[in-house]
């Protein structure tokens, strides 16, 4: 089994993108949408921080089941970075994303055309180990004492948590914006923040954290989206993950990490 780990891209750095553009071209004799066989060669996947761990975990599965492909270390960060990317040129065979208005963005951009749902997920309010801020409901955050850190309202995180907030009629002041659900966990995580409204998938398995789901949760449900780009370089390899992410063997992983079946 290949080692794996992921890469957490923080911004949208031309060099960045330039390096992901010059991947991927190992992949494409292989990959060409008109190739048959079992798929073989590179395959570069774009994904929503919040499924990191999963995805790091199927993309192993994926390589014992197509042992000619290598998935590359995938890139997360938040899905509404990512499209920025992709749009700007970056090169990725699959994006999987944590909402589907941020993958109608993709395909508003012309980069996928047939996206399809394969998890769910949802909010709770995460505190670090003790909870030493006291918070024991949603309309705690909106105390001026506590310091608490959300999501940037332009990632799906930041979306959901909005709209969580504005459905209870909280006011919250944050302390900062994070990027990415990651990380607003971090901060959670290192004690910088009282509390953060994270996915229910974030907190699975974490020792450092306690979390509750907050009332009206089951109200504001995202769900994830999967496309191979138009733009693929392994056109083949890229419709098997996206298959493979859909079908019973990853929805089983998907589970174990704390996600909704579509």
């Amino acid at each position: 089994m290949r080692a794996r780990r992921g890469l957490v891209v923080a911004g949208v750095a031309a060099s960045v993108i330039a390096v992901l553009s010059g991947c991927g071209n190992a992949s494409a004799d292989a990959g060409a949408a008109g190739s048959t066989g079992p798929p073989t060669g590179e395959l570069t996947v774009f994904a929503a921080a919040s499924l990191q761990g999963a995805f790091d975990e199927l993309a192993e599965a994926f390589e014992s089941v197509h042992p000619e492909v290598d998935v590359r270390p995938i890139v997360y960060d938040g899905s509404n970075t990512l499209v920025a990317q992709l749009a700007e040129g970056a090169t990725a065979d699959v994006f999987a994303s944590a909402d589907e208005s941020t993958m109608a963005k993709a395909v508003d951009e012309g980069l996928v055309t047939d996206p399809q749902v394969f998890a769910e997920n949802t909010l709770v309010v995460a505190v670090p180990a003790g909870n030493p801020g006291g918070v024991g409901e949603l309309a705690d955050l909106a105390d001026e004492g506590l310091t608490v850190v959300l999501c940037a309202v332009q990632a799906p995180c930041g979306a959901a948590s909005q709209q969580l907030l504005e459905n209870a009629g909280v006011a919250v002041t944050p302390a900062s914006f994070e990027q990415n659900v990651t990380a607003v966990l971090t901060k959670v995580v290192a004690g910088e923040a009282d509390a953060g409204l994270v996915y229910a998938t974030e907190v699975t398995g974490e020792p450092d954290i306690e979390s509750f789901v907050p009332e009206g949760a089951a109200d504001v449900v995202n769900r994830y989206p999967i496309a191979a780009l138009d733009r693929a370089m392994n056109a083949a390899a890229a419709a098997a993950f996206v298959a493979f992410v859909r079908g019973p063997e990853a929805q089983a992983v998907l589970a174990k990490h704390g996600f909704g079946a579509p």
